[in-house]
């Protein structure tokens, strides 16, 4: 056959496949649907249904017409108007319509809406513009059956961790080569203070797959906390293998993170598991998000166990809950509340979130009173203890009495300059009090 090489043909054909994943039935299909378009633009008629057949092996080529089997209540007259705006019935045409009898005289099984096809003289000598009509044609057929690969390779793999390299940059989102296809990492993301380079290899989950007119789109993210969850799956092969379940998790991306896990079996301890020998478990994870700190606090069906435990690594003293209310009332020692608040009160809210309960820190000095309220820390003063504080003062006065701090043994020249300074002052204050005009006046003339 003079219109196509045959080994060159096939050569594509298994190139196609084996770099894009394109099989080569749905290219044989294209290239037959492009021949098919060329002939009715070349050939045909108008309205003509024309198909094409074509075997890349042996390289026979056929075409035909196919018509589709109709009837009365199917079609009208060609020259039948409407009988009403309830006649939704379509104008018969010779090139696309057969009657059913017709039909039947044709294949005797014929059915409503069935295509009977009659074949059609053969060409090979197509024209430029029927030509260019079935390239393009073919290049449309290959985009939908590249994006359809697509598609169905990554969106089994939604969920998974992929792994590409930086393409480039475009107004802050991040387009990430993954080999077959071209994912894009947006602004939002992405783990803040993060910075990449062309060419830098990545690690991301692979959020979803979205199929548009432009193409397909494979959204990825580094900052969705199911994408923690598939480091640490990677990591433990505990979790990989059910023993230990995930339960809860927050972020603040870049900064902070908390994990609830729970073990199925007794014997494996969920929190080591999650941290490994020495802490490598998770500095590979923490290595993985920037120096993310990630706490891995062990899950309770107990409320006030799984408060203690998601306010870690603070240490809590008391719990009161407020069922109704769904707060949290939590004690610790002084030296403890700033531990349990956090740097701009980041604990307390991650264990809020994680667990579900409002939060107030209380230390037991009762000076003051840190809360999750509406997302933020409140501070509130609390009434100082009178009998507390005369307490302290004694005490401050017996511990000057024992460090021999007495007038009388100290001697004159022990005395504090500053004090006999302001022992001269008040008695100046004295006299003035007691209207000695004289020494006034003299000391205004001196």
């Amino acid at each position: 056959m003079a219109l196509f090489d045959l080994k060159t043909l096939n050569s594509a054909l298994d190139e196609l496949q084996a770099e894009r994943g394109i099989s080569r039935d749905s290219v044989v299909e294209a290239l037959a649907t492009a021949l098919a378009a060329a002939y009715r633009r070349e050939y045909g008629k108008r309205g003509q249904i024309i198909r094409a057949t074509f075997d890349p092996q042996t390289g026979d080529l056929e075409f035909r017409q196919a018509k589709i089997v109709v009837d009365n209540t199917l079609v009208r007259g060609e020259e039948e108007d409407p009988t009403s705006t309830e006649d939704h019935r379509s104008r018969f045409n010779p090139e696309q319509h057969i009657m059913l009898e017709d039909a039947r005289r044709i294949k005797r099984d014929a059915q409503l809406d069935e295509e009977v096809s009659f074949p059609l003289e053969t060409h090979e000598d197509f024209g430029r513009i029927a030509a260019q009509a079935a390239k393009q044609v073919i290049m449309q057929k290959i985009r939908e059956a590249e994006r359809a690969s697509i598609i169905s390779e990554y969106g089994e793999r939604e969920g998974e961790i992929v792994t590409g390299h930086v393409q480039r940059f475009e107004r802050g989102n991040l387009f990430v080569d993954l080999g077959r296809a071209t994912a894009i990492l947006p602004y939002d993301e992405q783990i803040p203070g993060e910075r990449y380079r062309q060419g830098e290899r990545v690690r991301a989950l692979l959020l979803r797959v979205d199929e548009g007119v432009r193409g397909t789109f494979i959204r990825l993210s580094r900052s969705h906390p199911h994408f923690l969850t598939k480091l640490f799956e990677a990591e433990v092969p505990e979790m990989a293998s059910g023993i230990v379940k995930v339960k809860g998790i927050v972020r603040e991306p870049g900064s902070r993170a908390k994990i609830a896990v729970q073990s199925t079996d007794d014997h494996v301890d969920p929190v080591g598991a999650l941290v490994g020998q020495r802490g490598v478990r998770v500095a590979v994870v923490t290595s993985e998000l920037g120096g993310e700190k990630i706490d891995v606090v062990e899950w309770s069906e107990e409320p006030s166990t799984f408060v203690k435990e998601a306010l870690k690594p603070a240490q809590i003293l008391e719990i009161e809950l407020d069922e109704e209310g769904g707060r949290a009332t939590v004690t610790v020692a002084e030296d403890q509340q700033s531990l349990a608040i956090g740097r701009g009160g980041q604990n307390v809210r991650l264990a809020a979130r994680l667990t579900g309960w409002k939060m107030d820190i209380r230390s037991t000095g009762g000076s003051q009173v840190e809360g999750t309220e509406e997302g933020g820390v409140t501070i509130e003063t609390q009434p100082t203890n009178v009998e507390n504080l005369s307490q302290e003062e004694d005490a401050f006065e017996e511990t000057k009495t024992a460090l021999g701090d007495d007038s009388e043994d100290a001697g004159e020249e022990n005395l504090d300059p500053q004090a006999q300074d302001r022992d001269v002052a008040d008695e100046k204050v004295e006299a003035e009090q007691e209207g000695d005009p004289g020494e006034d006046t003299e000391q205004d003339v001196a």
